[in-house]
């Protein structure tokens, strides 16, 4: 057995059914823990579960954003799956836009799903793993932030706005859970640009806005932009989260760990 191995831990992954959510239920399935995998997707959402490496994992319906929904969740994992050890926050949405063109709309769904539905997380993971929970066994929450958070990059002012807050609750929760004897770790990860159906999509909105002569361009301003010459993978984002959740991280709170190949620095 290694520090890296959650045999015998359970944990929720929220935007769990593609993306980056996906492949971080699969790296954590994959050093063994139970997956619940929670997503507004259902179908999808309980395709990824069935697939899952190892026995034991599962599928909730979770709309981030919305309280009784998160309670429902949480509740669900600790009765139906053996607890909650690990929360991922991943849920997210990013819809890109200039600053003079920017439509509240947009602005209001993005604060609502990723600061809302990370403070909501934050809150009912909390409540379900501190000693009085429903869980009541510590543990560790990882929220995901971006690398959007750390630079100054053109065409996402509200969403880098956003994953900035997520990394000041992330700080915020851990000094709250460590002051109150919790027993829980609360960080963040940056990630990098990924091409997922996100990652492409916003390198494709960079040149409708203008920004870029073309999608290609775009991406070749971020490997530019990177020390290590390349985009991300959804690996190195899910090993870092499984590393996260690790007994190898067991001193590690209260941070933002950029995954991002040096893009950020």
């Amino acid at each position: 057995m290694t520090a890296l191995d959650l045999t015998g831990r359970t944990a929720l992954v929220t935007g769990g059914a593609q993306g980056l959510g996906e492949g971080m239920a699969r790296a954590l399935a994959a050093a063994g823990a139970r997956v619940v995998v929670a997503d507004l997707q259902d179908e999808l959402g309980a395709k990824v579960a069935d697939s899952l490496e190892g026995d034991g994992h599962g599928f909730v319906h979770l709309d981030v954003t919305d309280e009784g929904s998160w309670e429902n969740a949480v509740t669900a994992a600790a009765s139906d799956f053996g607890g909650l050890d690990v929360l991922v926050n991943n849920a997210g949405v990013e819809i890109s836009s200039l600053i003079v063109d920017v439509d509240p709309k947009d602005i209001r769904t993005m604060l609502e799903v990723n600061i809302l539905g990370t403070a909501l997380g934050l809150k009912w993971g909390l409540r379900a793993m501190r000693p009085d929970g429903v869980a009541g066994n510590g543990g560790s929450i990882i929220n995901i932030s971006s690398v959007a958070a750390t630079i100054a990059f053109p065409g996402i002012p509200i969403y880098s706005a956003t994953k900035s807050a997520v990394d000041r609750m992330t700080r915020v929760a851990a000094m709250e859970a460590g002051k109150l004897g919790y027993g829980v770790r609360v960080n963040c990860i940056y990630p990098g640009l990924v091409p997922t159906a996100m990652g492409q999509g916003l390198a494709v909105d960079m040149a409708k806005l203008g920004l870029f002569a073309s999608p290609e361009e775009a991406v070749g301003a971020v490997v530019e932009l990177t020390p290590s010459g390349r985009l991300g993978e959804v690996a190195d984002m899910a090993d870092a989260v499984v590393f996260l959740a690790s007994d190898s991280a067991r001193f590690v709170n209260g941070v933002g760990l950029p995954v991002d190949g040096g893009m950020g620095m």
